[in-house]
């Protein structure tokens, strides 16, 4: 098929927080190079989804005289550290007890999306090229390097055949290509297997988040105050981690969520519905009663640190962000991690920019560069912290962890190693106790299909599912009766279901669903969930999230 073609100096896929400060700071470093940045969503920021805290030191360095003209909602006044010990109990750990790094003093409780959409302006008046609703579906590779990103065709039928509005996809060819598509990237996963870049300490490790907005009644919003914490629900016989969150914002809002480490061992247990028992807790209950849910969404978190980072650079281009896992997992936070990914990007690129200089140049520099800057040097003091959690639970794991921040600073000779893949934890259906949820009671509680609506997802239905099966019967011949298919449990919006027929079990995909977390591709007990990206705009439309 013959296909336009474009070329630019540097292609940015993924208008988050790495791709868009990559492109404003190769702007600012190389003015008269060409920056072209994709994103998938409708706009910018549609498919953004944090808590969010941020750590406003990388967005200083970026912008250092404008920083404050960002969208910084509210700063943080009040950080509190919980323990939930039971369905109704909880104890407030002192600050004494925090190690370091859960500080979050001189944070920003903000909306990342809002974050974006005012980075992508500064983008854009810099001279870099926005094109949001374009999905880069596919590496250019030709002898061995990246050469640019191809986009996804518009106008399919579900066979993938050209309906009369069809459009072909262009090629985006690039000097040097930047995958900054957050984590569990659909191009980065390609580049790490194609280039061999991954980890040979440890596998990458995962989490899905979930975050819902509420509005609540006066008096029960204390703009500024921060409560994270770990216990009940999770924890006990299905050996499950994680860990909740509340963030007071301003005019009456408030942000609550939930995050489970995807290693959890019990095929019955519903991250979804484990959320909805954790807003039944007293300590939350006494926040959202009362308010309505005005948003809802749920995504994959990049959380293995330190260990679990691939090589990121590759011929041609670089990972950036939570396509590599920035993330620190130690703060809760990976906006800040992002954003100086992406400062380092520059800062490695810019010299390769200059008129004359060749395309394709090893940008291998950039791993030691990131090692030793203050990005590298937090994840290094980090490296132990998850493994410590996963190994010894919450209490003696943050224990362990306190020890190691509060008197060796991080720079113990030692590390823990998580080596095992989230999805091989599963342990089989009939090993484990199925879990009796209770049923949503529609103030606190919530169904899956009403917490989509919410997430504004929307998809044209006749288009290819871009839910891929590598083969089509081991959901109904190996998952079904090895692990009772846990798909229909660990998607937070109801994309897969079981349905009962006279002849037999059908494993049904409702792809319109789709929230993008992508962590079907992750959890899958067979690996034969493949998530692609589905046509551009496609997806939630998350204001404000």
């Amino acid at each position: 098929m013959e296909r336009e073609a474009m070329e630019y100096d540097v292609v940015i896929v993924g208008g988050g927080p790495a791709g868009l400060s990559a492109a404003i700071a190769i702007k600012q470093r190389a003015p008269d190079c060409s920056v072209c940045l994709l994103e998938k969503g409708a706009e910018v920021g549609a498919h953004l989804l944090s808590g969010a805290l941020l750590d406003p030191r990388a967005l200083k360095e970026l912008l250092p005289d404008r920083w404050q003209e960002a969208p910084l909602g509210t700063q943080v006044q009040d950080d509190q550290l919980w323990l939930l010990r039971s369905a109704d109990g909880a104890s407030r750990l002192p600050h004494w007890a925090l190690p370091p790094s859960m500080s979050n003093q001189g944070c920003h409780i903000i909306s990342l999306g809002n974050l974006c959409r005012w980075l992508a302006r500064e983008a854009e008046s810099l001279g870099v090229e926005i094109y949001p609703g374009f999905v880069a579906s596919e590496l250019i590779v030709e002898a061995g390097v990246v050469k640019g990103v191809l986009t996804g065709d518009l106008g399919l039928d579900r066979a993938g055949n050209p309906k009369g509005d069809h459009v072909p996809g262009m090629a985006l060819l690039g000097r040097y290509t930047l995958l900054a598509e957050g984590a569990r990237g659909h191009l980065g996963k390609q580049a790490i297997a194609r280039f061999d870049l991954a980890s040979h300490l440890q596998p990458q490790h995962y989490a899905i988040g979930f975050k819902e907005l509420w509005q609540v009644p006066a008096g029960q919003s204390h703009p500024g105050r921060v409560l994270h914490g770990s216990g009940w629900p999770l924890g006990g016989q299905d050996q499950s981690h994680g860990g909740f969150y509340l963030y007071h914002q301003g005019d009456q809002q408030v942000s609550v969520g939930l995050i489970v480490d995807l290693n959890y061992q019990n095929p019955w247990l519903s991250p979804f519905d484990e959320f909805q028992r954790l807003k039944q807790h007293p300590l939350i209950a006494a926040t959202l009663r009362g308010g309505e849910r005005i948003g809802y969404g749920a995504r994959a978190i990049t959380k293995g640190g330190w260990h679990s980072l691939p090589r990121m650079d590759f011929p041609g281009g670089l990972l950036l962000g939570c396509d590599a896992g920035t993330l620190d997992f130690s703060r809760i936070k990976g906006i800040h991690g992002a954003m100086k990914s992406g400062l380092l990007a520059a800062e490695t690129l810019a010299p390769h920019l200059a008129p004359g200089m060749a395309a394709g140049l090893s940008l291998a520099h950039y791993q030691q560069a990131l090692a030793a800057s203050w990005l590298g040097q937090d994840l290094k003091g980090a490296r132990n912290f998850g493994a410590a959690l996963h190994r010894f639970g919450p209490l003696l794991g943050g224990a362990f962890n306190w020890l190691e921040q509060r008197l060796l600073r991080g720079s113990g000779g030692f590390r823990l190693l998580d080596k095992e893949e989230d999805y091989r934890a599963l342990k089989a259906a009939n090993r484990c106790q199925p879990i009796d949820y209770p049923k949503p009671d529609g103030v606190l509680g919530f169904d899956r299909l009403s917490s989509v609506y919410l997430a504004n997802t929307q998809h044209d239905e006749d288009q290819p599912c871009h839910l891929r099966l590598q083969d089509a019967s081991i959901p109904i011949q190996v998952n079904l009766p090895t692990w009772a298919e846990p798909a229909v449990r660990y998607c937070p919006a109801g994309v897969f279901e079981i349905v009962e027929t006279e002849q037999r079990p059908r494993f049904q995909i409702n792809s319109a669903n789709c929230i993008h977390c992508k962590t079907c591709d992750i959890k899958d007990p067979s690996q034969n969930i493949v998530w692609t990206p589905p046509q551009g705009g496609s997806g939630p439309n998350y204001p404000n999230m």
